[in-house]
């Protein structure tokens, strides 16, 4: 793992734990050892990365503390709308950049988002990507790989509708 590997999981985790997901303290540590590895220099790194597992329930304060120093602090959107929109958009992201695995992304939104936002117009293609893939039997004739590949085009697709100001273009 490089610098920009472990800064690009160091933002990820952030994103997640900013946008409500459960990130544990074994995994808060383990990418500080990973950061610390690859040469990211930070003053707390060292002593989140050196945690004993008696010490875990200190992890997440010391990372939020690693985010600020290294300028990765992301907070979502106020409004909860537009916090399940930027979700969506950053999952979309990770779906079409194949960092993750278009079954779990679209279960994702459809579970962690769409619901929540009344199943928007703009959504329904990767629900439908989301229920096609967890439903899925050989006998459909069609492959895995197949719907995977819809559920990309169906990020990318999303990801064009972002509002400019939002685009990591």
């Amino acid at each position: 793992m490089n610098q920009d590997d472990a800064l690009q999981q160091l933002s990820h985790i952030a994103h997640e734990r900013a946008f409500g997901r459960h990130v544990g303290s074994d995994r808060l540590i383990q990418v500080g050892l990973d950061a610390l590895i690859a040469g990211v220099e930070s003053p707390s790194f060292v002593m989140l990365a050196g945690l004993l597992r008696i010490e875990e329930p200190e992890a997440p304060a010391l990372f939020d503390q690693v985010q600020e120093e290294l300028g990765l602090l992301f907070q979502p959107p106020a409004d909860p709308r537009a916090a399940k929109w930027a979700m969506a958009y950053w999952i979309a992201g990770q779906i079409a950049d194949g960092s993750l695995d278009p079954a779990a992304g679209t279960h994702l939104i459809w579970a962690d988002v769409a619901y929540d936002l009344n199943y928007p117009e703009d959504l329904q293609p990767l629900v439908s990507c989301a229920l096609n893939l967890e439903d899925w039997d050989e006998s459909w004739g069609v492959s895995v790989e197949a719907l995977k590949e819809e559920a990309i085009e169906a990020a990318e697709q999303l990801l064009s509708k972002q509002p400019p100001g939002e685009r990591k273009d």
